[in-house]
């Protein structure tokens, strides 16, 4: 069990880490800032990751590598097996080429990443560097790690190697602002490129051939009259939101042809398994009838169509019970620094975790933010040292401080 808040906050060595977090504010986002400035794209972190291993150096912490995927590792107490696990994800949702730098006007920061994920990291620096100079001593050791891939196409990449090859006690994942936020359940998310392919043709000359950009057309047409919340649920399937949406299409080669292929990327979601695993299936039964459709009105003797459904995404949805020792110790560490919680449903790197069975929840780094996944992405730091403070209480509380 936990240590409880109260003893927490009472601890003269947490006391010392919190006043280092409040003096270093200004530390604090310096380092963000010059984190959101090293670009990022998920699958390119390397040289954010080297930065955030010589942060890690810096804050005292031992053993500190970056693995075969790319995710850096640090810790606090000696290397064993079920550490709590602090982490943070390295990666942006930004393409190589932009423009990353980022202005201050007072209070705020403006930037690409600079919330997502820039606070999550430049706040997993500090806690590590309280710990260390505060010389908090933990029954469990922390393991601090910055994760890669994420966000998008990513998958979800380094959290998935990390917990390959162990099972820590909890997972906390730090991911952009906000100090209410408590992320406990997993949106669970499945994504596909679906392909439709014909001979193509002129589009005079071979008019009546079966065209893919028409089968994406019915496709999309069919998805956007599904009503998700009238999908069949399974038996005993609690109710929450499900959604399907068409996010990107594409095909054809000019202005006077029959496409060879047409193409979309569908993003199915929910925060129940059995609900996503029943979306998915409607959803291939919704292609597998636009490739009908399309197929039968062509000219005798031509070619079909071909469907290629390819999955690119599956995030596992879940939960980590709102009664678990892990999720309780966030609202007590919220309510103790005189807030009021929020519990939560989000897509982060606590998935994995808690798909696994781990005690796992993401939480908000201090402060706010807005236009996320937006080049004017921008951070506010109004009591931003407050987000910094709970990840210490809940992390120091989990690790069972002495």
């Amino acid at each position: 069990m936990p240590e409880s808040i109260d003893a927490v906050v009472a601890n003269q060595q947490v006391r010392a880490a919190r006043h280092h977090i409040e003096r270093s504010d200004e530390n604090t986002l310096a380092r963000q800032a010059a984190l959101s400035a090293i670009p990022a794209p998920t699958g390119a972190e390397a040289a954010r990751g080297a930065h955030l291993a010589d942060l890690f150096r810096e804050a005292g912490l031992g053993d500190v590598a970056v693995d075969e995927v790319g995710n850096v590792t640090g810790w606090l107490g000696a290397r064993r097996e079920e550490p709590v696990v602090l982490s943070a994800h390295l990666d942006t949702v930004f393409a190589e080429g932009l423009d990353v730098s980022v202005a201050r006007s007072g209070a705020r920061l403006a930037g690409p990443g600079i919330s997502d994920n820039a606070r999550g990291l430049a706040a997993l620096v500090t806690v590590a560097e309280a710990l260390v100079r505060s010389r908090v001593s933990t029954v469990r050791p922390v393991r601090f790690t910055a994760t890669v891939g994420e966000e998008g196409h990513g998958d979800l990449r380094g959290v998935r190697h990390l917990l390959d090859r162990s099972r820590p006690h909890a997972f906390i994942a730090l991911d952009g602002a906000g100090i209410e936020r408590i992320v406990h359940r997993a949106l669970g998310a499945r994504r596909y490129r679906v392909t439709y392919r014909g001979p193509g043709g002129h589009s005079w000359a071979a008019f009546g051939v079966a065209n893919p950009a028409n089968a994406v057309g019915r496709a999309t047409a069919l998805l956007a009259d599904l009503l998700t919340h009238h999908v069949p649920r399974p038996a005993g399937s609690p109710l929450g939101r499900t959604t399907c949406a068409v996010v990107r299409l594409g095909g054809g080669t000019g202005l006077n042809s029959i496409p060879q292929e047409a193409w979309f990327d569908l993003d199915l979601r929910s925060e129940e398994p059995r609900a996503l695993v029943q979306l998915d299936e409607t959803v291939q039964g919704i292609l597998a009838r636009a490739l009908t459709e399309e197929n039968s009105h062509r000219t005798a003797g031509t070619p079909p169509l071909q469907l290629d459904l390819r999955r690119v995404g599956d995030r596992p949805s879940g939960l980590t019970p709102r009664a678990h020792p892990l999720v309780q110790t966030a609202i007590a560490a919220t309510r103790a620094l005189g807030r009021s919680h929020e519990l939560s449903c989000a897509s982060t790197d606590a998935n994995v975790p808690i798909a696994l069975g781990v005690p796992a929840i993401a939480l908000g780094a201090g402060g706010h933010a807005g236009d996320a996944h937006l080049p004017t992405e921008w951070y506010e730091n109004v009591d931003g040292p407050l987000g910094v403070v709970r990840a210490l209480l809940v992390t120091a509380a989990m690790a069972e401080v002495r």
